[in-house]
């Protein structure tokens, strides 16, 4: 996996925030001691749950080095560690009262062995609340995959990116299978950027990176320019001169059975 760069992943800190704050506010009956954000990156969303629960003792995970570094400065009253999920979570101390995890394990493969080891780090009566993006069929997707996928751009990706997401059904009956009870639900948000050019700024901190780590630099900005030819199709200017970017993403609650 190529590396992170918490400040490209930041430019867009309000929009990518948003998923955190209203997942955790759908959370706000419960008074957990103990909460586990998995996938942290640098964290705003870790931040985001102290706010929310300033009572309960919180850690933060991320696989990333730079992402771990970048939130131990950012929020030094809290507690990171860096790890992978999910074995790398045999390492902490359970059991905790809520895990929580924000656009992240949709990079992680085998959904069901995932989601039955976060269910395993849960108290009894603990919650587990994750949100995964589902923009995959979105345009910026579609000609990220359409450009890797020609000729002279296949031989630098011998490993395309793979969304490791299942999908709502699939989702509902493992949910269905291992956990006692579980709420579903999808929210489009439509961003409101200020041009094409921004939306492939957004992806060099997320869905671009896989590409751009196997391309030279000569070629990385080839390659952008080749999908930003095609963005002004799919994404037309609005009248205020802006660009309208939906931006799928599904959320779930349970608990362990």
């Amino acid at each position: 996996m190529p590396q992170w760069d918490p400040q490209q992943y930041l430019k867009f800190k309000e929009e990518r925030t948003r998923p955190a704050k209203d997942l955790a506010s759908r959370l706000a009956g419960l008074t957990p001691r103990r909460v586990l954000d998995v996938g942290c990156g640098p964290g705003n969303s870790t931040h985001v749950l102290w706010e929310q629960f300033p009572q309960a003792e919180i850690t933060g995970v991320d696989s990333s080095k730079e992402m771990v570094t970048e939130a131990r400065k950012a929020h030094p009253h809290l507690h990171f560690v860096q790890a992978e999920a999910p074995d790398g979570l045999a390492v902490l101390k359970k059991p905790f009262d809520l895990v929580f995890s924000n656009a992240c394990i949709q990079w992680i493969p085998d959904h069901p062995r995932l989601l039955r080891a976060l269910l395993g780090l849960l108290s009894p009566d603990g919650v587990l609340a994750v949100q995964t993006p589902v923009n995959q069929d979105e345009p910026i997707h579609r000609i990220i995959s359409e450009v890797a996928s020609r000729e002279k751009w296949k031989p630098f990706f011998p490993n395309p990116r793979i969304f490791y997401n299942l999908t709502e059904e699939g989702y509902y009956d493992l949910f269905s299978e291992i956990s006692s009870g579980f709420e579903m639900w999808k929210t489009i948000y439509c961003h409101q950027l200020p041009s094409r050019e921004a939306i492939l700024d957004w992806y060099r901190g997320t869905g671009l990176r896989p590409y751009l780590a196997c391309l030279p630099d000569g070629k990385k900005e080839e390659f952008e320019r080749e999908i930003m030819s095609l963005l002004s199709e799919a994404y037309p200017i609005r009248k205020n001169g802006g660009v309208l970017f939906r931006f799928p993403r599904l959320f779930f609650t349970a608990r362990p059975k």
